[in-house]
């Protein structure tokens, strides 16, 4: 901007605007306003980051006070658990790593389509396993977080909490990976067995009897059990 000369006895008109100088004038706003609007549409982690401990405590937070608010979830009803894992788990995890660590080495052979079901059956599977565990979630339920011991470095740390309500505290460690500057969760280990590793072997066995659509159909009839029974 042109500023006035001060000082001088007559103060003199500032010169009218040129066809340049307005031309720039709305090059600036235009380029505050792009700015403005790549800021809005950016992910708010791009940001400011959110650090692996922050996200995990962010997470169980939300889902205890989720499941406390919710007498359906409590019961284990799994069309709700399903609905609170994809809205407030599901965007912080790497489930696309996790189903394919678990299934091993066998993932390459699997086609697309075939990774999809293996995911989409696992997840349903992990859901429908651990909904009992809901309705243990009572008022006092709390987490707490354990000290770190990572890097500012490090692009995979191991972050470890654990429960405490009415019994015994429960040990619930996650692993995340950082990928294009953001934390996501890809295994988790409940009371000191990491959830990949405990389904490897199984996995790999119904592959070796079966190929990988004998492991799917081995999911969704392990599924479809549990959800009559249910």
């Amino acid at each position: 901007m042109l500023r006035t000369i001060r000082g001088s006895a007559t103060r003199s008109r500032p010169p009218a605007r040129t066809d340049l100088d307005t031309n720039n004038m709305h090059s600036r706003r235009s380029f505050i306003a792009t700015l403005t609007l790549c800021a809005a549409l950016l992910p708010f982690g791009a940001l400011a980051q959110e650090a692996p401990d922050v996200l995990v405590m962010r997470i169980s937070s939300d889902v205890i006070d989720a499941v406390k608010a919710d007498k359906a979830i409590q019961a284990g009803d799994v069309s709700r658990i399903l609905v609170l894992v994809d809205t407030k788990v599901m965007p912080s995890v790497n489930f696309r790593r996790m189903t394919a660590s678990a299934v091993g080495k066998h993932w390459r052979q699997a086609t697309p389509e075939q990774q999809q079901r293996l995911q989409d059956e696992f997840k349903l599977l992990l859901v429908r396993s651990y909904a009992g565990a809901m309705s243990r979630v009572k008022e006092q339920t709390t987490v707490q977080l354990k000290p770190m011991r990572n890097r500012p470095e490090d692009d995979e740390v191991v972050v470890r909490t654990e429960v405490r309500g009415n019994g015994d505290p429960i040990q619930l460690d996650y692993r995340l990976e950082k990928s294009t500057g953001q934390w996501r969760i890809y295994d988790v280990n409940v009371l000191g067995v990491w959830l990949v590793e405990n389904y490897r072997n199984s996995f790999s066995q119904e592959i070796n009897a079966g190929g990988i659509d004998g492991l799917i159909a081995k999911l969704a009839e392990k599924n479809k059990a549990a959800s009559g029974k249910g």
